[in-house]
This record gives C-alpha cells, sequence and structure tokens, in this order.
C-alpha cells in the first residue's frame, strides 16, 4: 500500500529504498530528478552552494577566532559580548539570537549541545552536522562527556575540566579554542584553515600541520 505522500505525488515520488545509501549520491539522484521535471534550475542550485561555502559557514567562525587570536581588545569584547563583537565583522545577514563565546584554557575544556532539539549558530558555523543533532549525542554528551569526547578522538587529562553548554532558541554558544604554539607568527588568513566547525563546537583541537 503506497503511503500518503505517493497517493498525492505519484510524478515525483520517490521509493527511499531505491536510493544509494551514501549520502552524496543521494543527494545527487534526487537532484538530478527535480532538474529533469524542472522543479529547480542550476543556477539556484549553484547559488545556494556558493551561499554556504563563502559566505555562511565555519569560514565566518573561524574568522572570528582568528580575530580573537591576533586582537586582544577584539577578543575582550567577543567573550564579554559576543553579539556586538561579531556584528562588528562583515558577515552576511544579522543573528536573531543572542550568543556566548566561551573560551577553552589550560584547565577548562568547553563542549555546546542542545539537548531539545539541534539549536545553533547557523551564521557562523553553516549547517549543523548530523552528530550534532542525534539523540544520542545530546543526551550522553551531558551525562558523560569525556567519554564522548574520547570517542571523537579528543582524550583530555582529567585534570582538565569540561564544561558543557546547552543551547536555546534565544542563546547559542561559540568555542573560543586555544591558539596553539604553531600558530603563532601566522596572518589571519593563514589561521582561518585551522580553525574548523568541530574545535568551534569543543568536539576537537585546532591542529596546525
Amino acid at each position: 500500500m503506497k503511503n500518503q505522500k505517493e497517493i498525492e505525488y505519484p510524478d515525483v515520488a520517490l521509493n527511499h529504498r531505491s536510493l544509494p545509501s551514501d549520502p552524496e549520491l543521494r543527494v545527487r539522484a534526487i537532484e538530478t530528478l527535480l532538474l529533469e521535471k524542472k522543479l529547480i534550475k542550476t543556477e539556484s542550485i549553484d547559488a545556494i552552494i556558493d551561499l554556504y561555502e563563502n559566505k555562511i559557514g565555519p569560514i565566518n567562525g573561524a574568522k572570528v577566532i582568528a580575530r580573537a587570536w591576533i586582537d586582544k581588545k577584539f577578543k575582550e569584547r567577543l567573550l564579554s559580548d559576543a553579539r556586538s563583537a561579531i556584528q562588528e565583522l562583515p558577515y552576511i545577514g544579522k543573528q536573531g539570537y543572542n550568543i556566548i563565546a566561551v573560551e577553552n584554557t589550560k584547565t577548562v575544556h568547553n563542549v555546546v549541545v542542545c539537548t531539545l532539539c539541534s539549536c545553533y549558530p547557523w551564521s557562523l558555523l553553516g549547517i549543523p552536522p548530523s552528530w550534532y543533532k542525534s539523540d544520542q549525542y545530546r543526551a550522553r554528551v551531558v551525562r558523560e562527556p569525556r567519554k564522548v569526547l574520547s570517542e571523537f578522538g579528543l582524550k583530555l587529562s582529567e585534570k582538565i575540566e569540561i564544561r558543557v553548554w546547552d543551547s536555546t532558541s534565544e542563546l547559542r554558544y561559540l568555542v573560543v579554542p586555544e591558539k596553539p604554539k604553531e600558530a603563532d607568527g601566522l596572518v589571519e588568513k593563514e589561521l582561518v584553515k585551522y580553525i574548523t566547525r568541530d574545535v568551534m563546537i569543543g568536539t576537537a583541537l585546532v591542529k596546525v600541520s
């Protein structure tokens, strides 16, 4: 028996079992179908990709952190009033929520979660990863953060305090990682490429190769 969606939209209905298991291949299959039926245009897809790659996404958050690393006064403003400090920089749009920047130190490590759903600073970090939205991450990182971080490959000393910050629809968090010694001497543009989305969520450390 067909489900309700297939009954209402027989021309565009897809049996998910017939799609490739690889997410990228599935996306391509759906994209091809939509293009063939002229429901979307190639230019529209290109524009959306450009938007999230170059105007919205982890690159914005990375620029904020890089600026904080080289400008002590900006860092002070970021830690005291993150929303105002971030809006000093020429990024797309304005955030419709408050944001707090939390700093990692030699004795404190911060990690962010949303226990209710998947509240997340899109304008700074782009589209949230699937694991951030998963029930397991949302439940476990609060109860056993050290174990969860170790599963991400981040093993912290027992001497380091782990603080878990719970995002909401009105309040988001941005982790300000420690600047590694290997990054000394690098200019802002060079620093950006080492600051990843996971670093700003708190599930990874900055690695400068």
